[in-house]
């Protein structure tokens, strides 16, 4: 893949809770320079002044999900106020490990009541934390509550970030009508092409200079 078609699939992201907003500008500026489809970021960051064309994502519930839907909600409806393009909430895993995927279906469907449309719902599973019959009815309550992406990874959870396999059956569960996002973990141009090919639309990285880097013009 050519350096300028997997940088228009990235979300060149800045999560890490010591980041100024120093940090944050510049993340903009690459993510321009690099042609990346948007600059993912904190609540608190917003709202960025970006050049036209880049979009801005914003993390929901970061990174644990382990607070209430109502919270997830306003957070939600917070960010778009603040310009947010995006929304990657991150769902409750203890439900999904404890089998309550109705509830994690009502949690997903009340934070996207409060993202007008137009405006992206990206729903993360933290899927190296959970086995692949987990992994496939989150992905259906996803899509069942309305997302338009399922996302793998925080990057944070101490399990790992994405994987191929998550990728190719999150894919294989959505099915083309849904978008993939990968993220966590990916730091070479090897692994994102790898990501891409499992059914990845989307990639959630840090890395983006030495991705592209290793991508031909």
């Amino acid at each position: 893949m050519k350096k300028s078609e997997v940088a228009h699939l990235i979300d060149h992201t800045i999560l890490k809770p010591e980041a100024t907003s120093a940090d944050v500008a510049r993340i903009v500026e690459e993510g321009a320079r690099f042609g990346t489809y948007s600059v993912c970021v904190s609540p608190s960051m917003l709202p960025l002044e970006v050049p036209e064309g880049l979009k801005v994502a914003c993390v929901v519930g970061f990174p644990s999900g382990a607070v209430k839907p109502n919270v997830k909600a306003y957070e939600a409806k917070q960010a778009i106020a603040d310009g947010a393009d995006e929304i990657d909430m991150v769902i409750n895993i203890a439900l999904a490990k404890e089998g309550k995927f109705d509830q994690v279906e009502d949690e997903i469907r009340a934070v996207r009541a409060e993202i007008p449309a137009g405006k992206v719902l990206k729903v993360i599973i933290e899927s190296a934390a959970l086995n692949d019959e987990e992994i496939v009815a989150v992905c259906r309550a996803a899509v069942a509550a309305g997302a338009d992406f399922v996302k793998t990874s925080t990057g944070f959870h101490p399990a790992g970030g994405a994987s191929v396999h998550a990728v190719k059956l999150m894919r294989e569960t959505v099915g083309e009508g849904v978008g993939v996002k990968a993220s966590g973990g990916i730091r070479n141009a090897e692994t994102a092409v790898a990501m891409i090919n499992a059914g990845a639309n989307r990639l959630g990285v840090s890395a983006t200079a030495a991705i592209l880097e290793g991508l031909e013009d």
